[in-house]
């Protein structure tokens, strides 16, 4: 489990690296939810980082079949028109960002 203090670096490093980069974002965010958007990254954040950090691999597939297995199988967007959630098309700058937070806390 993730410290709420490195969950909310996380959380910065998405929001600038990703979500500044999402279609499904609502005018005005991030955050996404108070604007009526359920924000995969806002909803599952601490199981989307643990997916990310359970693979090491240069290939992104196996990083899907993580995101898949650990969020999306019990993900409440999964059944509503809210899926597929942008994290499926921005998935490497998401393994991109947390990299980038975990790098940084390596020194």
């Amino acid at each position: 489990m993730v410290a709420q203090p490195l969950l909310d670096e996380y959380l910065q490093e998405l929001r600038a690296q990703v979500c500044s980069r999402c279609v499904e974002r609502p005018e005005g965010g991030p955050p996404c939810k108070p604007l009526g958007k359920r924000c995969g990254i806002e909803l599952h954040l601490s199981e989307f980082v643990d997916a990310v950090h359970a693979v090491s691999n240069v290939r992104i597939d196996p990083y899907m079949d993580s995101l898949h297995d650990s969020v999306c199988e019990n993900c409440q967007n999964s059944t509503t028109s809210q899926c597929p959630c942008p994290l499926k098309y921005l998935l490497l700058l998401a393994v991109e960002a947390i990299e980038n937070v975990d790098e940084r806390h390596q020194d």
